[in-house]
C-alpha cells in the first residue's frame, strides 16, 4: 500500500520550499483534500495547525488553512509549537485532526506537512493514500502569495501553551521537582524556543539557553540534536548540569551528561528500559527500536531481563509494532521516542521529563545511569543521490557489503537503506571490534562515495 503513495514519505510530506510538493498551490490542495477526507465522517471537521520557525512557515500556514476552509473545515491556529503539542492537543480539544508545518531536523530551506488523527497518532499509509486521492478533485487553486514576510512571527496562543504544559505535567509524579538542577537547553532555534525553558524552570530548574533565538533561517543551523557540539561546550561551563538538545519541531531529544559527554537515542532508551524493567513497568519486557540502533542496546536490555524488537527505520514503523504487540516504550537512535502511556507521538519535552524523573527516582546522575549500555563501534556513511535506485540493482554496493559482512564473521553487521525524508543513501557499519571496523570501513566508504 505504501508504495502507491506519491507525496507522503516516512514522516509526512517534505521538500524544499518553492519546489512541488512544498509550494503554496500544492499545500492549499493538500489542505482542501484533507478537509474533504475528514469531512466524510463529520460535518465541518475541526483542524488545529501548528508550525515551527522556518521562514516559509507562515506562508504555508496561510495556504494550508485557506485550503482547509475551502474544503469545508474549521481551523484553529496554534502558532509556533512543538509537534508533540499538536499531537497531545488534537484529542484534548476534540479536533478531527492536527497538522504540523515543519521539516523536522532539515535545514530551513525545506518544509513539510505532518498530519495527526483525532487521537494524536500519525496517519497510516492507508489514510495518507486516501488523502492523496482527494488531491485531483475540486475547483482550481485561487491566487496565492509566495512572498515570505520580512517580519517573522514566532509566537503561540497562550491558552494552548498552557494546555500543553498541563498535559506534560500529567506524565510525571505530582511531587516532581528539578530544584537544585541546572539544565542547558538547546532548542535548535525551532519550535521549542519559547516554551522549553519555561516548562523546565517551572519545576525549579535553573535553565541556561542556547539555540533559542530564531530568525527564520537559523533552525537546526549548527545547533540542536543534529549538532550537539555547542551544547557540550555550554554544559562543561556549568559543572553538574545536564544538556537537552531538541530538533526543529522538538519531537526529538538527545542529551549531554554532567561531564559534557553526549548520549544518543540508544543510550537514552537503554537507561529508560533498564529502569522500567527493574520496576516491572515495561509491558512484555520489550522495547521497540529500528534496525539502525546499536547492538549494545539489545545487550543492555537483555541483561536486565528484557528483549528488543526491531523494525524498519521510521517512528511510524516503531509505533505500528508497539501497538500490535501491546508495548509502550520505543524509539530511534536519532532521539525520537514513544511513550504510549502518555502520548501518541514523539515529544522531546515529554521525553526529557521522563529521563529527568528517572534520575530523580534513582537518585543517580545521568553519567551513572548511562553505564548500563556498552556501545558497539559504528560508522554511518551518508551521501546525496539523484535517484533512489533499488539497492539490489547496485552490484558494486552489494558486493562491497557482502565482502564487509564476510570479514565481520558474525561479529557485526551492515545496514544499507535510503532516507525516507531526503534524497540520500545511508550505510551503517557496526562491529564489536573497533580495530576491525577501521579496516573494513574504507573500502565500503569508497563505494558509497561513487554513488550518484
Amino acid at each position: 500500500m505504501s508504495a502507491r503513495r506519491k507525496w507522503f514519505g516516512t514522516d509526512g510530506i517534505r521538500a524544499c520550499y518553492g519546489v512541488e510538493p512544498m509550494t503554496p498551490e500544492f499545500v492549499w490542495r493538500i489542505g482542501r483534500a484533507a478537509a474533504k477526507y475528514w469531512g466524510q465522517s463529520r460535518q465541518a471537521p475541526l483542524f488545529i495547525v501548528g508550525r515551527d520557525t522556518r521562514a516559509s512557515g507562515t506562508v504555508l500556514e496561510d495556504c494550508l488553512c485557506r485550503g482547509l476552509l475551502a474544503g469545508g473545515a474549521q481551523v484553529t491556529r496554534l502558532g509556533v509549537v512543538p509537534s508533540g503539542a499538536v499531537s497531545l492537543l488534537t484529542p484534548a480539544i476534540g479536533a478531527a485532526a492536527g497538522v504540523m508545518i515543519s521539516a523536522s531536523h532539515n535545514e530551513y530551506r525545506d518544509n513539510g506537512i505532518k498530519f495527526f488523527d483525532h487521537a494524536g497518532f500519525k496517519l497510516t499509509d492507508q489514510d495518507e493514500l486516501a488523502v492523496e486521492r482527494h488531491l485531483g478533485r475540486g475547483r482550481r487553486v485561487p491566487p496565492l502569495s509566495h512572498e515570505i514576510p520580512t517580519v517573522m512571527d514566532f509566537g503561540a496562543q497562550p491558552i494552548y501553551l498552557e494546555m500543553y504544559r498541563q498535559a506534560l505535567a500529567k506524565t510525571v509524579p505530582a511531587d516532581f521537582s528539578l530544584d537544585g538542577r541546572t539544565l542547558v537547553v538547546d532548542a535548535a532555534n525551532g519550535a521549542a524556543w519559547g516554551i522549553a525553558a519555561g516548562i523546565l524552570s517551572g519545576y525549579g530548574a535553573r535553565v541556561e539557553k542556547i539555540g533559542c533565538l530564531p530568525d527564520g533561517r537559523n533552525i537546526n543551523d549548527g545547533c540542536g540534536s543534529t549538532h550537539p557540539e555547542p551544547l557540550t561546550v555550554k554544559v562543561r561551563q556549568h559543572p553538574g548540569a545536564i544538556g537537552l538538545a531538541f530538533d526543529g519541531d522538538a519531537d526529538r531529544l538527545l542529551m549531554v551528561d554532567e561531564d559534557g559527554a553526549p548520549l544518543d537515542g540508544d543510550e537514552i532508551m537503554a537507561l529508560v528500559g533498564v529502569h522500567l524493567l527493574r520496576h516491572g513497568a515495561l509491558p512484555g519486557k520489550t522495547l521497540v527500536t529500528t534496525v539502525m540502533s546499536n547492538l549494545g542496546l539489545d545487550e543492555a536490555i537483555a541483561a536486565a531481563g528484557g528483549a528488543v524488537v526491531r523494525t524498519e527505520v521510521g517512528d511510524r514503523y516503531v509505533l505500528e509494532k508497539m501497538r500490535a504487540g501491546g508495548f509502550t516504550v520505543g524509539g530511534e537512535q536519532s532521539g525520537h521516542f514513544l511513550f504510549l502511556d502518555y502520548a501518541a507521538s514523539g515529544d522531546g519535552l515529554l521525553s526529557a521529563l521522563q529521563v529527568l524523573n528517572i534520575c530523580r527516582a534513582e537518585r543517580r546522575s545521568l553519567r551513572e545511569l548511562r553505564k548500563v549500555m556498552r556501545k558497539y563501534p559504528q560508522q554511518l556513511f551518508s551521501r546525496p543521490v539523484a535517484r533512489k535506485t533499488p539497492l539490489a540493482k547496485l552490484p558494486g554496493l552489494r558486493a562491497a557489503i557482502a565482502d564487509a559482512e564476510a570479514r565481520l564473521g558474525g561479529r557485526g553487521r551492515v545496514v544499507a537503506r535510503y532516507s525516507g525524508t531526503e534524497h540520500k543513501i545511508r550505510v551503517l557499519l557496526e562491529a564489536a571490534d573497533a580495530v576491525l571496523l577501521k579496516k573494513i570501513a574504507p573500502p565500503l566508504l569508497k563505494i558509497v562515495a561513487k554513488l550518484r
